[in-house]
């Protein structure tokens, strides 16, 4: 696939989570993670539907060292945003230069739009694709616009 997404463009893996407070605690007293403050709240997306408001709300792990980052999001029910069966992981989260650029180039490799939103600017911020084989997996493609802003909240 000739995509401008490199690998040191990954920088989350988000779990969607039923009970989002005790899948932080217990990542918390399992493996050491600390979190930044909740973040999130009533958020327009375009989804294959029709456009709507979801109350979307996650957090960052921002302990040292833990890059890729664990993004735990709180689950919406009867969305793309539900706990997945299976490993818990839910999605990969890249940068993305260009949002629009590399959801064609994905959608050419079989991935289907599940979501977008757009930005202040009208472009899409961010965008979720999934992979239409059976071994599927979902993407997160995320404007670079918002990595300053992310990672002064990590620090």
């Amino acid at each position: 696939m000739d995509s401008a997404l490199r690998p040191s463009d990954q920088f989350h893996v988000g779990i969607v989570a039923e009970d989002f407070e005790a899948t932080k605690d217990q990542l918390s007293k399992l493996f050491g993670f600390e979190w930044c403050d909740d973040m999130g709240g009533p958020t327009e997306v375009a989804l294959p539907t029709g456009d709507t408001v979801v109350d979307f709300r996650c957090a960052y792990s921002r302990s040292s060292g833990t890059v890729p980052r664990l993004e735990i999001v709180r689950s919406v029910p009867g969305t793309l945003w539900e706990p997945t069966p299976g490993s818990g992981i839910h999605h990969f989260g890249y940068w993305s230069d260009d949002v629009a650029a590399d959801v064609a180039e994905l959608e050419k490799h079989g991935y289907v739009t599940e979501a977008t939103r757009r930005g202040p600017g009208g472009g899409l911020f961010f965008a979720y694709l999934r992979s239409g084989e059976e071994t599927a997996f979902r993407v997160e493609l995320v404007s670079r616009a918002a990595q300053r802003s992310l990672e002064q909240t990590w620090a």
